[in-house]
Parts: structure tokens; C-alpha cells; sequence
């Protein structure tokens, strides 16, 4: 079992945690997450490997208490063990070769994805700049982290409580148009912020990656719940990505399975706190 070591409240609904795993701080990526259960009769929880310390064998995770097994994560203190932890799962992003200037773009929980990348890369010599978005001011966070490995962080919020007043999008269309020299963009956040940026790259033939946060089950490629088209071809987010090319998913598709199970996840969430051990 994995002990928390460190727990911290980022925002309303958003909290981190810090792991004792070092088998898997060995050799996490950028763009790999693991799956979690914290019961016997536990959902599979897949959350993206923010960051990682191989030296004192820690991961970082960031999650939003959005249904009821993430609220019942929310609820374990430091000191307390998850029951299983797999990882790092998935593909490592591939990052454009030669790229020597990159756009990472960040909405609400997104930005916890975008770090890690954003580091990788920055940590590789490439120009980080970076666009911090979320609805308002209390549900910002890591500027801090981001501003350390970018040479530009923007910061945009819906009600213009903290940076400039808009989308992501807004001010990313004018760095493009503004000529400086971006050779990619990296996004990450909800589908719609996704899809926003990836409609917008295009008109600019400008490479874009984003991650897909797909239903889950065993990241395995088994169970076929992360099922998404890319290119006219279908691939699983838990073995292909979670990256992909933006250009060629079908976001469509993918916004429409998301809402599979919002039913169900509503009558689970009345139940939350059953089944605590």
C-alpha cells in the first residue's frame, strides 16, 4: 500500500497529495497518470502523475472532488494508505522534434497535467510559454510552479477575478498572430477548452497535442471504456495517448461519451460515505 505523505487543499473541491511510491517515481513521464482504488470495493480512480521526485521515490496527484470516489479520496489524511496504486500507465507525450518554442495551455484542473510537460520541456531547453486559465481566482493554481519554467505565464479568468478577463483562447490567438516564432501548442483542461484551442491551431497549421481525460476502467486497453477516434481510427486513450494530436480527434464523439453516465454518477454520488472502510 502507498502512504499520503503530504495533503494540501489548492482550491474549493481541488486537492493534492503526495505519494510514497518510488517504483513508479522511477520511471514516470510526462503524460502518464496512474489508477488508483482506495477500497476493495472501490472505483478505479485514473489521475495524471503531476509530478514526480525520483530521490525521495514520491509521486504528485491532483484531483477535483467531482463524484463520489474522488470526494471519498478527498477524505484521506496524511498518514492513511491507498489501497492499490498502478502506474505510470499510459504513453509518455511525444513532444514535436526540434521544437524550440512551445505553448502550454492550462484550463481549471488542466493546469495539473500541463506542468509536468511544461517542465519536461523546459528542463530540455525549450521556451516555455504558458496560459493559465480557470472560471475565477479561487480555483487558480500552481502560477507559481508554472511561472518557474515558462518565460511568459499568462493568466485569464471567466469573471476577470485575477488576470486578464476572457479564455485561454483570447490570448493565445494573439501571441500566434503576434509572431513569436511558436512551433507547437501543448492544451490540457476540459473538452470544450480542448476543442476551443485545437479549432483555433488549425487555421494556423500550428502542431497542437492535447491529453484526453477518457472514461477509464483498467488502463489496460481491456475494457474498451476509453475508446476515441483519432484520425478516423479508433484508439484508447489508457495505451495510445492520453495524448494525441488535436487536429485529428474527434471531440464530438468525445464530449458525448463523457456524458455516458452522469445519471449514474449523480445517484452514486448520494451515496457517498457508504462503504467507507
Amino acid at each position: 500500500m502507498n502512504k499520503i505523505l503530504q495533503k494540501q487543499v489548492l482550491a474549493p473541491t481541488l486537492k493534492q497529495i503526495i505519494v510514497e511510491a518510488p517504483l513508479i517515481a522511477k520511471k514516470a513521464k510526462a503524460g502518464q497518470f496512474v489508477i488508483l482504488r482506495i477500497h476493495e470495493k472501490g472505483e478505479r480512480i485514473p489521475l495524471t502523475i503531476a509530478d514526480y521526485d525520483r530521490d525521495n521515490g514520491t509521486i504528485t496527484m491532483i484531483f477535483q472532488e467531482v463524484g463520489s470516489s474522488t470526494k471519498r479520496l478527498g477524505l484521506l489524511e496524511i498518514g492513511d494508505e491507498i489501497l492499490d496504486l498502478v502506474g505510470p500507465l499510459g504513453q509518455p507525450t511525444e513532444h514535436p522534434a526540434g521544437a524550440k518554442r512551445i505553448v502550454c495551455v492550462g484550463g481549471g484542473v488542466g493546469v495539473a497535467p500541463v506542468y509536468p510537460e511544461a517542465k519536461e520541456l523546459h528542463e530540455s531547453g525549450v521556451e516555455i510559454i504558458s496560459i493559465v486559465g480557470a472560471r475565477n481566482e479561487e480555483l487558480l493554481f500552481y502560477l507559481d510552479n508554472m511561472k518557474a519554467v515558462s518565460k511568459e505565464l499568462h493568466v485569464t479568468t471567466d469573471d476577470g477575478s485575477k488576470g486578464r478577463k476572457g479564455f485561454v483562447t483570447d490570448v493565445l490567438k494573439e501571441l500566434i498572430e503576434s509572431d513569436k516564432g511558436i512551433d507547437a501548442v501543448i492544451a490540457i483542461g476540459p473538452m470544450p477548452m480542448m476543442k476551443a484551442v485545437s479549432d483555433l491551431t488549425k487555421n494556423y497549421g500550428l502542431k497542437t497535442i492535447v491529453s484526453l481525460n477518457s472514461l477509464m476502467v483498467d488502463g489496460t486497453g481491456m475494457c474498451g471504456g476509453c475508446r476515441v477516434t483519432i484520425g478516423n481510427e479508433t484508439k484508447f486513450a489508457c495505451i495510445d495517448g492520453p495524448a494525441f494530436d488535436a487536429h485529428e480527434v474527434d471531440f464530438i464523439e468525445q464530449m458525448r461519451r463523457l456524458r455516458m453516465y452522469q445519471i449514474e454518477e449523480k445517484v452514486e454520488d448520494c451515496r457517498c460515505g457508504e462503504g467507507m472502510e
